[in-house]
């Protein structure tokens, strides 16, 4: 049975249609009774208020499924995730649990941006891909040439298994290039599917694809290629399935579906394929992890019988509930009333619940097994990232990453009666989005909130204000700087203080100055010999160092990379200690980096515009305004897409910008690029 679990994603760029299918998916699985479309904000996955009012995904939400094939029932858990670079964190930490994706495409806006990133996002966790080609209704519609963009922009092998018939309003139905049948759907529901014979018309087009997939197949996979060799005619549906699903395990190919989620045309058979051809947990690799006792790496075998782990992807806060961990279990099993450690704190829980979520609601069952994606209650310390073991065998799994903030503005409560809900609200929002960073202002003493962008912040506030009935005063956006030195210095740093008893003492002598490889975080080198320094207090060196990093000393923003050497230096025999060590290290740091010529980073922006030939002026210039570089300008559709890189600080407002100089006829997305140095006369009115 556990072979008909299948743990699915749905990834796109930002209106591609990701809700819409996932509700239809959920509609012919039986899951809900009625379609919702995002227009009418009555879609199953989209719980929270805002995102039907906005008509975008905010939080991952997660569902569980059914779908039946060939006599065989498949249990289809699907995260549906957001589109919207500001919420990358989402995106994150779902691909980080899952097996497998559907990747949705726009028939006539192909790949996107966005599309890329969450692409090479998955890419990272090697995670099986099938693509959906969905709007084949839409103006500008073309199959084709969106194949053709998965393989020269996201570099993959596209495997057809369908091609269209018609596109844009004459959109009839697909050609099955396995079956060799048309498939057509008739009522409006999209529930009856008629299988003909393909038309006269089509018959030279699926017949040269066909040959298009069965060659594709017989270059990748090594079985179906002997066949294809022995004899093309031998070749049969169950051989060509099976070559797909290998080949798919593999991430050689990436199989191409159609169709129009919106019109209720393509739903069905893309069930088929992800029953049929994406991988059950236990058909992947054994899951490595590190014995949290002796750090090897361990690796466990994704079945019932194996040692209990599992990672929590993600903490929400429910009003009924209290808080849920959502869980991804790679190994072993676990029952309500289990226990079980967090490998992060040392500390073990008692599991209250073991929750399936079925989108707003939540079912309660007796036991979770390898494979399985559930919430639990009772895991009172959990956080994003967090391993969950069994007590006897403490693993460690890797982690989830979280991108840095880059803006960041100054909120307060508007009353001061809700000053102490305010902080409370606080630190359970930081929970559930480990991507915002709630801090106060030494200087100010202002409660400052950072994040992603300016939608993850106004978003952010929007739902202090609905979901908590708190009404919040902000300052304008400010970009969250890094620095860097530019030059490097070598210094001595000596802690001496005596003050009755023993005293502290610490002696360092060290080059610091920038990376030179210009990668990111600290460079250490410890060059100390004949154990000048003992080697107990060299890692408390490197801490000083890591920790004064946070706080550089231009304007006390992060340092985006640092080289320190350890050339040399002294301990004293009594009054030195691990601690001293660290002290100066920070001391040095302060002292030494003033000379180093440290200069400010800012965060630029790869902006995306699409637009209209007429306002190709316009777009330009203001561009060039916000201190913008284009990168490129392509024409597709009748539609210029401006590709430039803009500092993030003059992006704030551009959307509602962008859209009053073009009335409203151009589309923006933005995600980060990179830092680069703030010019000099910008930097001069940063640091005064």
């Amino acid at each position: 049975m556990k072979y008909n679990t299948r743990n699915i994603g749905i990834i796109a760029h930002v209106d591609a249609g990701k809700t819409t299918l996932t509700e239809r998916l959920l509609y012919y699985t039986g899951m809900i009774h009625k379609i919702g479309n995002v227009d009418d904000g009555n879609t199953a996955m989209d719980r929270d208020i805002q995102e039907k009012n906005r008509g975008i995904t905010i939080s991952s939400a997660a569902i569980s499924t059914q779908w039946k094939k060939d006599q065989n029932v498949f249990n289809i858990n699907i995260i549906d995730t957001p589109g919207h670079i500001d919420f990358a964190v989402e995106v994150e930490r779902s691909l980080r649990v899952l097996d497998s994706v559907v990747a949705v495409f726009c028939a006539s806006s192909g790949v996107q941006p966005q599309t890329e990133n969450v692409w090479f996002q998955a890419e990272k966790y090697g995670i099986s891909k099938i693509c959906f080609i969905n709007k084949m209704d839409r103006m500008g519609a073309d199959f084709f040439a969106v194949l053709n963009e998965i393989k020269t922009k996201l570099h993959a092998v596209p495997l057809a298994l369908q091609i269209p018939m018609g596109s844009e309003d004459n959109f009839e139905g697909v050609i099955d290039l396995i079956k060799q049948k048309a498939l057509y759907w008739i009522d409006e529901n999209g529930e009856t599917i008629i299988e003909q014979e393909i038309p006269e018309n089509y018959k030279a087009d699926a017949k040269e694809w066909r040959m298009k997939l069965i060659e594709t197949l017989a270059e990748q996979d090594e079985i179906f290629f002997e066949t294809f060799l022995s004899s093309e005619a031998q070749i049969s549906e169950e051989m060509m399935i099976e070559a797909i699903k290998r080949t798919c395990l593999l991430r050689a190919v990436v199989p191409v579906l159609c169709g129009s989620a919106f019109k209720n045309k393509g739903v069905q058979p893309l069930l088929d394929a992800i029953a049929s051809y994406f991988p059950a947990p236990n058909q992947l690799p054994s899951i490595k992890g590190k014995d949290a006792k002796t750090e090897k790496i361990i690796e466990l075998e994704r079945n019932d019988e194996e040692n209990f782990s599992g990672l929590v992807f993600k903490v929400v806060i429910d009003k009924h509930m209290g808080k849920l961990a959502m869980l991804r279990i790679y190994s072993g099993k676990i029952k309500s009333g289990h226990t079980v450690q967090n490998v992060r704190t040392g500390e073990n829980f008692r599991i209250s619940r073991i929750l399936q979520m079925q989108s707003d609601k939540t079912l309660t069952i007796e036991e979770g097994k390898a494979g399985d994606i559930v919430a639990l209650t009772g895991i009172k310390d959990a956080k994003t990232g967090d391993s969950l073991s069994s007590t006897e065998k403490a693993v460690l799994l890797e982690s989830i990453t979280i991108p840095a903030p880059v803006i960041r503005v100054s909120i307060e409560p508007k009353t001061n009666a809700d000053e102490k809900s305010f902080g409370l609200v606080l630190a359970k929002i930081q929970e559930e989005d480990p991507s915002l960073v709630v801090e106060r202002d030494r200087q100010t003493g202002e409660t400052l909130l950072s994040g992603l962008g300016e939608l993850h912040l106004e978003v952010t506030l929007e739902k202090i204000r609905l979901n908590h009935g708190i009404e919040i005063n902000q300052g304008k956006p400010k970009v969250s700087y890094r620095e860097i030195l530019t030059k490097t210095r070598k210094y001595r740093e000596k802690l001496v203080k005596q003050n009755g008893g023993s005293g502290q003492f610490a002696d360092i002598t060290f080059e610091i100055g920038p990376r030179e490889n210009n990668e990111t975080g600290l460079e250490f080198i410890n060059q100390i010999k004949g154990g000048v320094i003992p080697g107990e207090f060299i890692p408390s060196v490197e801490k000083g160092f890591r920790e004064a990093m946070e706080n550089g000393t231009l304007k006390g923003y992060p340092l985006e990379n640092m080289k320190v050497t350890l050339l040399d230096g002294s301990a004293h025999s009594t009054d030195s200690a691990a601690f001293d060590f660290e002290i100066a290290a920070r001391d040095g740091f302060k002292a030494a980096a003033k000379s180093c010529k440290p200069k400010l980073l800012e965060p630029i922006m790869q902006v995306e515009i699409q637009s209209i030939e007429e306002y190709t002026g316009i777009v330009t210039a203001d561009i060039n305004k916000r201190r913008g570089i284009i990168t490129s300008i392509d024409e597709k559709s009748g539609r210029k897409t401006f590709t430039a890189e803009i500092p993030l600080a003059s992006t704030f407002g551009y959307i509602s910008d962008l859209r009053t100089l073009t009335s409203g006829r151009a589309s923006i997305s933005m995600k980060l690029s990179h830092y680069a140095l703030v010019p000099d006369f910008i930097a001069n009115t940063l640091i005064t």
